[in-house]
């Protein structure tokens, strides 16, 4: 499956319906192409999807946001769903989510509506009150206009309630595609933000390595009966050996290990297709190291499954990287969580868009003025 829109309503910590686009939605010049996974007809996927904002202005909630619906499609149970908190205490939040199978050839429409239950002893439990499916062949698409278009259709599949088999907090997509087994392999790295230890005990690839720190001559892991040895060794000195990986920290830079998980992953999802999910990409990482994972995903020679990067990020620096604005949000948070497409803002694609961001152009994408000078005052004060 190819997740290409979803709009989420009642979301408590959004201000306003979030709206978010995976498809090219500006013209696709002849050059871009090369950028852009190919879908069918003249319809594209972006495959590196950026969230930029400041301090505090909801870029890891749209990521969780995301991870949610992703999580939908590929009938998760919600209450098992990590993101699942993005709910809060919602009374009616309504997702409705676009997506392409790859299996049937068809665009489809679900609307799936959630609530939140208070129980004493389990605290917040989520069930799915309501949920439709609507569907049609991509033959039917002329044009990007009517991608998404379903009116006058009636759904294929209703939620009914009498589904005795199926769990109140799991989509009836499950019964959809049950023949298929079609599904999304999804690589959230949310939980490694700030926190750098390798999930898995696996060779990790020379190359990759070589990239991240050329000192290191070899990494392998060894599994035994009592567990996994390590083997760590840097050029011209001798092999270290331990069995937890935390230790690696002790010898590596937080870069370092961070790279080994993302780029790892990375090269598998390039490989199978897929999301990888990863928030405030640029921590422990220097530009080029993140521009080059761009890249990668940008590259239809390597991204030939049609992977997709997700990611949010502090560094205006990183819109750059972008021949295109359609694949770049702007979150900002005044009273409520607001996400904003780039291309609805810079209508030309030639604008240097850090120089944009970093100006005040786009309105609440720098420190605000006055809560600058008040910290300027209280530091000055604190110095006498």
């Amino acid at each position: 499956m190819k997740l290409l829109r979803f709009t989420a309503e009642g979301l408590p910590l959004f201000k306003e319906v979030l709206d978010i686009r995976f498809y090219a939605q500006q013209r696709v010049s002849e050059e871009q192409r090369e950028e852009l996974h190919p879908l069918f007809s003249n319809i594209y996927l972006n495959p590196a999807n950026g969230f930029i904002g400041i301090n505090a202005s909801g870029k890891t909630s749209v990521l969780k946001a995301i991870l949610l619906v992703l999580g939908i499609i590929n009938h998760e149970p919600i209450n098992h769903i990590e993101t699942r908190d993005i709910l809060g205490d919602t009374e009616r939040a309504v997702f409705t989510i676009y997506y392409y199978t790859e299996s049937n050839k068809e665009i489809c429409c679900l609307e799936t509506i959630i609530t939140a239950d208070k129980i004493k002893l389990e605290g917040t439990i989520y069930r799915i009150v309501s949920e439709r499916i609507w569907s049609k062949q991509v033959d039917e698409v002329t044009t990007r206009k009517t991608l998404l278009d379903f009116d006058g259709r009636e759904p294929v599949m209703v939620r009914s309630g009498q589904e005795d088999y199926l769990s109140d907090d799991v989509s009836i997509v499950i019964a959809r595609y049950k023949k298929t087994r079609e599904s999304v392999r999804v690589v959230n790295l949310l939980q490694f933000t700030n926190i750098n230890v390798l999930p898995f005990y696996k060779d990790i690839p020379a190359e990759v390595i070589t990239f991240l720190d050329p000192t290191i001559e070899s990494l392998r892991f060894v599994e035994r009966e009592k567990g996994t040895t390590i083997y760590l060794k840097f050029k011209g000195k001798e092999e270290i050996t331990f069995h937890n990986p935390f230790e690696l920290n002790n010898y590596l830079s937080s870069g370092t290990v961070k790279g080994m998980i993302i780029f790892t992953l990375a090269q598998e999802v390039l490989q199978k297709g897929g999301y990888l999910v990863v928030d405030e990409i640029e921590n422990h990482f220097n530009k080029e190291i993140v521009t080059t994972l761009m890249r990668f995903f940008m590259d239809s020679d390597l991204n030939k499954n049609g992977g997709s990067l997700i990611f949010s990020t502090h560094y205006p620096e990183l819109l750059d990287e972008y021949d295109r604005n359609d694949s770049i949000y702007i979150t900002r948070n005044r009273e409520g969580i607001t996400v904003e497409n780039l291309s609805t803002i810079l209508k030309r694609n030639d604008i240097k868009k850090s120089d944009a961001y970093q100006s005040g152009f786009l309105e609440g994408t720098t420190p605000m003025y006055e809560a600058y000078m008040h910290l300027k005052k209280s530091i000055a004060a604190s110095l006498r």
